[in-house]
């Protein structure tokens, strides 16, 4: 079995049967991304390069659902790509990534993105972050 290093590059692959490790050339947006909630942002108010804006109702459901969940956010670690993944679904991707908390490490709550491609480079919409 290949190694997970975090010096592998990992592809991004049009792949509708299995699910796939979240390739590297993603890997720093969604840091920001979960960067900008574990400072309370959940409208990306300083916005990032590729992410789509988001919605009010999208913001207010993350902020809802990470406060009802009663743990605090961390940065991710470079573990979490060991378990977060994403599937082709024909017209995007659909990526689920693992989110830490301080008490917990790993937690339950995921992050919920759809991947498309745009402009030669990836255009990221935040769906939402939930448990599983």
């Amino acid at each position: 079995m290949a190694s997970n290093e975090s010096s592998t590059e990992v592809p991004a692959i049009k792949d509708a049967e299995s699910e796939r490790p979240i390739p590297t050339a993603w890997r720093n947006i969604i840091k920001s991304i979960v960067s900008s909630f574990v400072r309370h942002d959940y409208h990306l108010t300083t916005s990032i390069p590729g992410v789509v804006p988001v919605q009010p109702d999208t913001a207010e459901q993350i902020e809802n659902y990470i406060k009802g969940y009663g743990a605090e956010l961390t940065e991710l670690p470079e573990e979490t790509w060991n378990s977060s993944i994403c599937i082709w679904m024909g017209n995007r991707w659909d990526v689920l990534i693992d989110l830490w908390s301080r008490s917990e490490g790993r937690s339950d709550l995921a992050l919920s993105l759809h991947v498309s491609e745009k402009n030669n480079g990836f255009e990221f919409n935040i769906y939402m972050v939930y448990v599983p």
